[in-house]
């Protein structure tokens, strides 16, 4: 069986193109309109400065910058206590950043948000060492056991770190089942 040849006489044939189609008119194939030159018919005008999100569009900060939430930066005290929620839970498991939620959560939306994280990331640990004791009678658990335990140690330190920056640190959707918020 042969195959059909293809419409244009290959990857370096300059008066073809793939497909069939022809660049637009005055323009460079796939590359916008030739440099210096206006945009031809059918080119859309390139954008002119940082463009602005759409209405109700949640803008990400860029990594290693601090989200800005309403009522400005956090204190120094505020981000003593977020980092002791998380570095608390290596210690005392889901009790310390649960207690430091209960005291300080009316005090500080900082602390509050960073205390309820920690505390839903303590109790899906609570939940995988559970599950990890149940499967050490099949022997895997014993493996599942030291995964839950190097998680909790880095991201718990991770979350330490960045609360003391003042940064409101998120952990990932799949470590942290949110139960407190």
């Amino acid at each position: 069986m042969s195959y059909p040849q293809p419409p244009y006489g290959g990857p370096n044939d300059p008066n073809q193109y793939p497909g069939g189609y022809s660049p637009l008119p005055g323009g460079d194939p796939g590359y916008g309109p030739p440099s210096g030159q206006q945009p031809a018919q059918g080119w859309p005008a390139a954008p002119s400065g940082p463009q602005q999100p759409y209405p109700g569009q949640y803008q990400q900060p860029y990594p290693g910058q601090q989200y800005q939430q309403p009522g400005g930066p956090a204190s120094s005290d505020d981000r003593t206590m977020a980092m002791l929620a998380h570095l608390g839970g290596i210690l005392f498991g889901f009790l310390a950043p649960l207690i430091i939620y209960f005291v300080k959560k009316d005090e500080s939306p900082f602390v509050r948000d960073q205390a309820a994280r920690a505390f839903n990331f303590q109790i899906t640990m609570t939940i995988g060492h559970i599950v990890s004791w149940v499967l050490m009678f099949v022997f895997i658990g014993f493996l599942t056991w030291f995964a839950v335990i190097i998680l909790a140690l880095v991201y718990s330190i991770m979350g330490a770190v960045a609360a003391n920056k003042g940064e409101w640190f998120r952990y990932p959707g799949w470590l942290a089942i949110p139960m407190l918020s």
